[in-house]
């Protein structure tokens, strides 16, 4: 079976996560790692015995290097995607993809015209309760789809400094309420602020409208002395609740409540594995860059709604 050579760019606290995860898949054979600071690249170089990077463009003139994730800064990310996209490399980038859809959108532009895959890191999509909610809405177990309900709350995250909580953690739940009703939202209510942190915003509430009468309420923030991340989808017929952290997944109807089981799996094992075999096989990732660009427009629209105090409306 073929391997394909990967690189993490970005050995922070996620990026040292790809990395584990990479050196794991039968798939895939990690080659190197790169990072702005070379202490921490080096460290991480030792732990997985592949070669250290401080510089991007040297990395990337690896010819044996095909496919790479970026796992650095949020506002760095769609420089150095960009950069790995001019290479010819194949690109998961992390969340929230870029800093303004403009830079999505070229992105975008640039792996059509290479006929690179590029896919962005929503890994909530990859837990095994999601993939038994989307079913269970498409096949109408639990009726008619009403509303959902995200929350996404802790304490204030040390590795965050260059977006707020809308762009870093709200943007996952925008991303899985897109995936379960299977269409864009028409209208944007948010209600943001600063409780703690001046720089950025840490609490937000944002609500989504959709064709239909259906409704979505995510609340985010980074002042809750405890981590909360939990998804109530209510249907006609039944509710369904999931804990992200647990992976456990309960349904409620009118005569029971039912708790199937599912194996625990890492994520973003599912969530790597699944971008290497899209190149590989040149198939369609699940997560496409237009999911990453639409995702980030909903962020900001919900950001304008409240420096705006009004509801935004989605072309």
């Amino acid at each position: 079976m073929k391997r394909l050579g990967v690189a993490v760019i970005g050995t922070g606290f996620w990026g040292r996560n790809h990395a584990r995860n990479f050196k794991e898949l039968e798939e895939t054979e990690l080659l190197a790692v790169c990072d702005m600071n070379g202490e921490r690249a080096r460290a991480v170089a030792e732990r997985f015995d592949v070669k250290a990077y401080t510089s991007v463009g040297k990395l990337l003139k690896r010819g044996d290097v095909e496919a790479v994730s970026i796992c650095t800064w949020s506002t760095s990310l769609a420089k150095e995607a960009l950069k790995a996209l001019k290479a010819g490399k194949h690109v998961l980038v992390e969340k929230p993809m870029a800093t303004n859809t403009r830079q999505a959108e070229k992105l975008l532009e640039t792996a059509e015209k290479g006929g690179l895959c590029l896919t962005v890191g929503f890994l909530m999509r990859f837990i095994p309760g999601i993939r038994h909610i989307k079913e269970a809405i498409e096949n109408k177990a639990i009726g008619n789809l009403v509303c959902a309900t995200a929350k996404r709350v802790s304490q204030w995250p040390e590795r965050i400094g260059d977006v707020g909580v809308v762009k870093d953690i709200a943007i996952h739940d925008i991303d899985v309420i897109r995936y379960l009703f299977n269409e864009d939202p028409i209208a944007v209510y948010g209600k943001t602020g600063s409780m703690r942190h001046k720089k950025f915003e840490d609490y937000a509430q944002i609500m989504l409208t959709f064709e239909g009468g259906k409704s979505a309420f995510i609340e985010s923030n980074w002042l809750t002395p405890y981590k909360t991340r939990t998804l109530i989808v209510t249907g006609s017929k039944a509710i369904m609740k999931l804990d992200y952290i647990t992976q456990e997944l309960m349904v409620e109807d009118a005569k029971e409540t039912v708790q199937p089981r599912h194996l625990w799996r890492e994520p973003l094992k599912l969530e790597l594995r699944h971008f290497v075999n899209c190149v590989l096989k040149r198939e369609k990732p699940l997560i496409t860059g237009v999911d990453g660009l639409k995702a980030l427009r909903i962020a900001e629209a919900a950001l304008k709604s409240s420096a705006k105090g009004r509801v935004i409306k989605l072309k």
